[in-house]
């Protein structure tokens, strides 16, 4: 049996392949590689106009990478629209040891001192594979999403898979292209180096909302 770490994981989302559970209580993984792979274009990327506002206003402080634990924990946990969770404790682990070494990466919206919103996902080259988010106020999520987008953009990333479209993705542009146009863009994606850390935000920002007009 091979076990399960984080080098394997990496190795894994380099081959277009990605890890789910069925449940929280899950003992096992399960490998995913669609037909069909939900992307969000980067260049394309539509901010719609109210959440475009809520942006420019600012409601939440931004932060990356402060508390990468509990936003995993966060999206973890069952919702009206999501009674089941496909995070288990090993997905929890391996994308703790992730986060650990650099690989792995939270978009975190703060209020009033508490956690409200947020996303995590994995970077490897120029492609960033987003995981799952978790709102606890409204546009939370769509904040931490656009500020994600931003960051992208300006570090030189190529590709953000989004794994599958859903009705909340698609309002951003997202798509489904066939897998081997994703391993195309997937295999260009890699092997641009990029720096997600460094990167001025609210440069970012503007950029990313200038160019939405």
């Amino acid at each position: 049996m091979i076990e399960l770490s984080a080098s394997l994981l990496l190795r894994a989302y380099a081959a277009g392949i990605f890890p789910m559970a069925e449940n929280a209580d899950s003992e096992e993984l399960y490998w995913f590689d669609p037909e069909r792979r939900g992307v969000l274009p980067l260049e394309g990327f539509h901010v719609p106009r109210k959440l475009r506002k809520t942006v420019r206003r600012g409601p939440f402080d931004l932060r990356f990478d402060t508390a990468f634990r509990a936003v995993i924990e966060a999206c973890a946990e069952p919702t009206p629209d999501r009674p089941k969770t496909w995070i288990n404790g090993d997905i929890l682990r391996l994308y703790t040891e992730l986060h650990e070494r650099g690989c792995a990466h939270s978009v975190e919206c703060w209020s009033g001192g508490q956690l409200v919103g947020g996303l995590y996902g994995v970077a490897l080259g120029g492609a960033f594979f987003g995981e799952s988010m978790f709102s606890r106020v409204t546009d939370a999520s769509k904040v931490a999403l656009v500020h994600l987008v931003a960051r992208l953009r300006a570090a030189g990333y190529r590709l953000l898979d989004a794994q599958f479209v859903t009705e909340h993705l698609s309002q951003f542009g997202a798509m489904e292209i066939p897998r081997a146009e994703y391993r195309r863009r997937l295999a260009a994606a890699l092997a641009v180096p990029t720096d997600f850390g460094g990167v001025d935000q609210g440069a970012a920002i503007t950029a990313l909302l200038g160019a939405e007009g």
